[in-house]
């Protein structure tokens, strides 16, 4: 029993060695950024441009081909909406504060679906984006990304440029012009 009550001062002071080692919360989270994304529209000649929302990606490697070149940022909003309707103030929430590591981001992408169409006068026009257009628009960013800061994107696609008329085909085509605003917060 004796040399149990020597062990026992021993587990205490460990004990406490522990307690006054631990991480604090800067320490875990000294390698993470926080990050929301955002898309709003523009436009003066369309009120009814819905598109169909896959996915928000970074690039985070030169190299394009590399086979983690692309991060999908597991957009919470995937589906079809009316752009017309994502101005200032309801633009729609895409990525809501989620902890990624910090890194250099080379561009941002809206990743489409294949059920975008605008209405016309009552009549719905469908607007090709994989043949013609681009299902997957980007924006050149070129950010680095700090630790413990929080970052909002927002997006923002002028309807108006990126919608066309393609004679040839006789279709309409949805090429997104996408313009990206960048904000920095510190936490």
């Amino acid at each position: 029993m004796k040399h149990l009550q020597a062990i026992n001062p021993l587990l205490y002071s460990f004990f406490l060695l522990i307690c006054f080692t631990s991480c604090t919360k800067d320490d875990v989270n000294a390698e993470f950024t926080s990050i929301t994304v955002k898309l709003k529209s523009t436009s003066q000649e369309h009120d009814k441009v819905f598109i169909d929302i896959e996915d928000v990606q970074f690039k985070v490697r030169e190299d394009e081909n590399a086979p983690n070149a692309w991060m999908s940022l597991n957009a919470i909003n995937q589906g079809t909406y009316n752009a017309c309707d994502l101005n200032e103030d309801s633009a729609l929430l895409l990525v809501d504060h989620i902890e990624i590591e910090s890194t250099f981001i080379h561009e941002i992408r809206l990743v489409l679906g294949d059920n975008n169409f605008m209405d016309v006068n009552g009549l719905l026009m469908s607007l090709e984006v994989e043949n013609l257009g681009n299902a997957t628009p980007s924006n050149l960013v070129k950010s680095e990304l700090i630790s413990n800061r929080s970052y909002e994107f927002v997006i923002d696609l002028d309807i108006d440029s990126s919608i066309s008329f393609n004679d040839e085909e006789n279709m309409m085509v949805f090429n997104p012009k996408l313009y990206t605003a960048i904000r920095q917060y510190e936490y």
